[in-house]
């Protein structure tokens, strides 16, 4: 893939990003850096990162598709369905369990996405 100076900001405005930004986020974002960018070629560019294998996408449950980079470590999420905040976590017994339970069912697990989603305790009788 020949990286581009627009394709260079792009892709750092995703590596900088500490949640997962949809589109329009990115672009905003990277507007901010070289206000030529514009919104298709966010939009090719992600797609391209996405079948490259850079980019993870997302559909958080909130109509609009979310993009974080590949992680090295795997990890699930939980999402704030009130703010759309996406907190990342991992859990040992829950890697587990889900073993467990693919090798009850008779199969190996190979990979698995798991997304909770949830209000805030504090928040639950609003």
């Amino acid at each position: 893939m020949r990286m581009t100076g627009q394709r260079r900001v792009i892709a750092g405005v995703l590596s900088d990003a500490r949640d997962h930004p949809d589109v329009e986020e990115v672009h905003r974002r990277a507007s901010e850096v070289d206000a030529n960018i514009s919104l298709s070629t966010v939009y090719r560019t992600v797609r391209l990162f996405e079948e490259v294998g850079i980019l993870e996408r997302h559909e958080f449950g909130d109509g609009r598709a979310r993009y974080e980079q590949v992680a090295k470590e795997h990890h699930d999420h939980l999402i704030d369905i009130r703010t759309g905040k996406v907190i990342e976590f991992r859990n040992e017994e829950v890697e587990k369990l889900q073993e467990a339970i693919a090798r009850d069912l008779g199969y190996e697990l190979v990979d698995h996405r798991l997304e909770l989603y949830g209000v805030p305790l504090k928040d639950k009788d609003k």
